[in-house]
This record gives structure tokens, C-alpha cells and sequence, in this order.
């Protein structure tokens, strides 16, 4: 059997198949991002799995069958890869990949093509002839272009000039210097704590304003789509002849995305899990040979 796992920061989702690829079960659990901490981590993979297995009438029993492919959030560096690989575990063998790259493989089925995730963060990676090719996701905010949190430091940043009358303020930069109860101090108390996630929370805000015309809520969605097209284009450059966007903005974006590129865009075949199934079987097979 080969189990597929999809791990990111806010939660973990498992696939248990047979050997023909029919799925036997299914399980969800929550963050499962190493740089949480790998114990914390290995626990939700594990709730995860076995929730597949009960779904397959199995239990732990068969988990020294489960040929296991990880797809996993903060892993892009080898020490963190080393980490999770020498951590113990029950399956009878385990590869492992940051999350985008399985996205990518189950995207495509393993063929060539180009993915780029736009959530929180944000991440490009395209498979050509079998290679990988990584660009931006190195972190908020040296990187994740035309992510969330990037549109929501934009809308921070300029209702912050508005606010002090160095640009044109708008319904959209009123409604964000409200939230900090229009005080420049409460932007910078909130700044030395706040997470990427804090800045996308800004996205909602953004987008309802641009539905009303906002001059600056679509100045800034038209900025973040330059930022997706300028990933996509990159991915067209190393060769990949279609491309996939994925997470929270993928749809929201789409309007704003310049006509030259929509003819690349494409929907995925299938997602992350399928992918780090795909991984553990192509390592099997090459353990095979």
C-alpha cells in the first residue's frame, strides 16, 4: 500500500491507496510543518494516517506495508529533510519532499509543467524531464511574491502613507487604520509580533473594497497579479508548457492576471497527496531496479 501526505503549517491531510492506485481511506490532522517542532509534527502525520487506516478497516497492524511519500512545508533544507527522514517511523519505507514539489509531481502526474502556490506564502516550482526547479519561497518578506501576506503588508504600508497624507487615502486605507484605531504607535506594537498570517489577514479587506472600485485595493490587486505573472512567466522560461495556480488567491487572482500568460494556465490533474504517492513509488521503483 502507499500513503501520500500533504503537510503544512496549519494542517496535515493523508491518501492510503493500494497498489493500483484506488484510494482505501482518507485522514486529516493538524499542522505538520517540522519548524513547529518535529515531534508535534510526526503526531499529526500520524493521526492522519491512522485516520486513512480506519477508514480502510486497518490498523496499525499495516503500517509495516505502507510505502509512505511526505510532502511536507519547511523542508526546503537538507538539515530539516535529514531531521524528519532519520526520525523514527513505522513504514516499511519513506520518501520526502517540501510540499510544493508534491503538489507539482500531482499536478502533472509526474509530467512536465509549472505550479505556483499562492497563499499565505508564496512558491514557484516546475518539474522538467524529471528535474526540479524551485523559485521564490524563501520566506516573508526577502520573498513570497503576490502571496497573501505580501498583498497585506501593501495595503499596510500604503494606508500608513495615506494615513499621513504622503498619498491619496481611500475607503480601503481608512477601513485599515481603523483596525489599529487610527494610531501610527498600535501599527508598530502590532508589527513586532505579527506573523505572515496576521499581514494576509488584510487580503478579505482588500479584495471587498476592490469589488466597490477602491483605487487603491485595485491598484494593489493589479501589483500582486504582476507579482503572479512575473513567477509564472519564470516558470514558462525554464520550460514547463503549462502552468497551475494553486491556494487561496489562485481564483480571486485570476481577473487581475495579464492576457498574455492565460493561455499557460491550466487545472491540475490531481493535488499534493497524489504527488507524494507518485514520489514513494518512483523511489520504489528505483529501489527496484
Amino acid at each position: 500500500m502507499y500513503l501520500g501526505v500533504d503537510g503544512g503549517g496549519t494542517s496535515c491531510r493523508a491518501r492510503l491507496c493500494d497498489a493500483d492506485g484506488r484510494v482505501l481511506g482518507e485522514g486529516f490532522a493538524g499542522g505538520a510543518n517540522p519548524r513547529l517542532g518535529l515531534d508535534f509534527a510526526y503526531a499529526n502525520i500520524m493521526l492522519a494516517t491512522r485516520q486513512a487506516l480506519a477508514a480502510a478497516n486497518l490498523d496499525d497492524s499495516a503500517l509495516p506495508c505502507i510505502h509512505a511519500g511526505f510532502g511536507l512545508a519547511g523542508v526546503a533544507q537538507k538539515k530539516e529533510r535529514e531531521l524528519v527522514l532519520n526520525h523514527p517511523h513505522p513504514f516499511a519505507d519513506l520518501a520526502l519532499l517540501t510540499d510544493a514539489h508534491t503538489a507539482c509531481l500531482g499536478a502533472f502526474k509526474g509530467g512536465n509543467g509549472g505550479i505556483l502556490i499562492m497563499g499565505t506564502g508564496s512558491c514557484a516550482v516546475a518539474t522538467i524531464d524529471h528535474e526540479f526547479h524551485l523559485l521564490g519561497g524563501w520566506g516573508f518578506p526577502v520573498s513570497d511574491c503576490g502571496s497573501g501576506a505580501w498583498l497585506g503588508l501593501n495595503a499596510l504600508r500604503y494606508s500608513l502613507l495615506a494615513f499621513e497624507r504622503l498619498q491619496p487615502a481611500s475607503a480601503l486605507t481608512d477601513a485599515v487604520m481603523q483596525r489599529f484605531d487610527n494610531n501610527q504607535e498600535n501599527v508598530v506594537a502590532w508589527m513586532d509580533q505579527a506573523k505572515p498570517r496576521d499581514y494576509a489577514a488584510f487580503v478579505p479587506l482588500v479584495f471587498e473594497h476592490a469589488r466597490q472600485d477602491d483605487p487603491v485595493a485595485t491598484q494593489l490587486l493589479a501589483k500582486t497579479a504582476d507579482e503572479a505573472a512575473l513567477m509564472i512567466r519564470g516558470l514558462i522560461n525554464l520550460g514547463a508548457p503549462a502552468v497551475c495556480i494553486m491556494g487561496g488567491l489562485s481564483e480571486v487572482i485570476d481577473p487581475w492576471l495579464p492576457q498574455d500568460i492565460k493561455p499557460f494556465l491550466t487545472s491540475p490533474q490531481g493535488d499534493a497527496m497524489d504527488g507524494a504517492i507518485l514520489l514513494i513509488k518512483q523511489k520504489s521503483e528505483i529501489s527496484e531496479c
